[in-house]
């Protein structure tokens, strides 16, 4: 049993079968240089001499390599994440190590693997990236790392029960992102609009002595006539607003597009939209749905708000279910009480589609201010813009410029009724929310 404990983290390198191969072929030329015969005996013993020296250098000792893998506390999903390994070498000699790190399932990678050199009596590290495309628990299971000498004829493995679980949680990174923007006011370099104001749906903050570029409109002549000089009322960006993003977690929302389900890029962009929400004084709150409304966050504007829509959202779990609208429209004319905006995301892909559910976003947006988010189908894009050499190629253009058509027709549709709409491409989804958000509150029709 100790021996066996002994050779199983023994492994032999390929040098050592290459030098294998090497000999044989020499056997083989001695047969027509009979002056090489003795070389190639001599060659064996050689290459035995070192697969044993090589061997005691190697297996002399223990714990000479020490490992460990450092994780953050959750990854963000869709984005990169940084995976750092520290390796410390105690040999007296140049370790050469192969890393191979037993990652998540969910990545599906079966041959990862990192090389590093490290010199005597040093620790050095490594960071690999990873980047997951679903929410969830990620477990990672040992490292393994192979140390062989200068020589490489022998590996001895070193294994580090270094398993661990790191939760991946809907992109916060694109949330900091957003929110540095907000702080720096740069948003407008990253699409975001400027509007002009239209009318004053402020509220009244205070009466004030007139100053050159103030509006004219506002002069107050009640305030102006007693005082005998020029008064303006003063008003404030109406805040507090109720915003609502609701998620459809229907089968509608299980297209992929460069990894990432739909139904993820609208929990990444709800959870930036409601953190700039927030910044802006308003108050944010989310639910999401299917055959019933789950994940329910009244909107609020608390401290503790954002985490609690932060767990929501990484909670929220579908089957991809036939999404039922009448439930939804039963759920918000029950506990949505206040004049909200609401941001519905979801995804009309036929007029048919949009027809069966447009009474119940008819009969939303006569208590809210309702806006529907859906996705252009850009993997149509290759086929319409590519050139048709045969008949099959005639008849797929047709039908891709027919679909893409019809979502032009479902925001025409939309617009008719007064609903506003949002038909965007999934890697825009969040710049184009924000840019509405921020267009309705500048323009106060909420």
């Amino acid at each position: 049993m100790k021996l066996f404990k002994i050779f199983k983290p023994f492994y032999i390198q390929p040098r050592f079968f290459y030098c294998g191969i090497a000999i044989v072929v020499l056997f083989i030329i001695s047969y027509f240089v009979p002056l090489l015969f003795n070389v190639a005996h001599l060659s064996i013993l050689v290459v035995l001499g070192l697969f044993f020296l090589d061997f005691l250098i190697v297996f002399v000792g223990t714990h000479k390599i020490e490992a460990q893998r450092i994780l953050p506390d959750k990854f963000s999903n869709g984005d990169d994440n940084a995976v750092k390994i520290t390796i410390k070498n105690k040999y007296p000699f140049l370790a050469q190590c192969n890393i191979i790190d037993e990652i998540p399932k969910q990545f599906q990678v079966r041959d990862f693997s990192l090389k590093l050199k490290l010199p005597p009596k040093t620790t050095e590290s490594i960071v690999y990236q990873l980047k997951p495309k679903e929410r969830g628990e990620y477990h990672f299971g040992s490292l393994n790392v192979y140390a062989h000498s200068p020589l490489g004829l022998v590996a001895k493995r070193f294994t580090f029960d270094n398993h661990a679980m790191v939760p991946t949680y809907p992109s916060f990174k694109q949330l900091r992102k957003f929110e540095l923007l907000n702080i720096n006011n740069t948003l407008q370099d990253y699409g975001i609009k400027k509007i002009r104001r239209i009318g004053h749906t402020m509220e009244f903050e205070q009466i004030k002595d007139y100053v050159l570029g103030d509006d004219l409109r506002t002069i107050n002549w009640k305030a102006t006539a007693k005082k005998n000089s020029l008064m303006v009322n003063q008003f404030q960006d109406e805040k507090s607003q109720p915003i609502y993003s609701i998620i459809d977690k229907g089968r509608v929302m299980k297209m992929p597009f460069n990894g990432l389900s739909l139904l993820d890029y609208a929990i990444n962009a709800t959870l930036v939209m409601s953190s700039i929400a927030l910044k802006k004084h308003d108050k944010a709150g989310m639910m999401s749905f299917s055959k019933k409304v789950e994940n329910v966050v009244v909107a609020q504007r608390r401290t503790s708000q954002m985490r609690m829509i932060l767990e929501s959202l990484y909670n929220v779990k579908t089957d991809y279910f036939e999404s039922d609208f009448s439930r939804l429209y039963a759920n918000i004319k029950r506990h949505i009480t206040h004049r909200s905006l609401i941001l519905l995301y979801t995804n009309f892909e036929t007029m048919d589609g949009l027809n069966r559910q447009l009474p119940y976003i008819k009969a939303i947006a006569k208590n809210h201010l309702i806006v529907v988010i859906f996705f252009k189908n850009t993997e149509l894009n290759s086929l319409i813009n590519d050139k048709a050499e045969t008949i099959q190629q005639v008849y797929d253009k047709v039908i891709a410029e027919k679909f893409a058509f019809e979502k032009r027709l479902i925001v025409n549709e939309l617009k008719k009724y007064g609903i506003y709409s949002i038909l965007t491409t999934p890697e825009n989804l969040t710049i184009d929310t924000i840019n509405t958000y921020l267009e309705i509150k500048s323009r106060g029709l909420l």
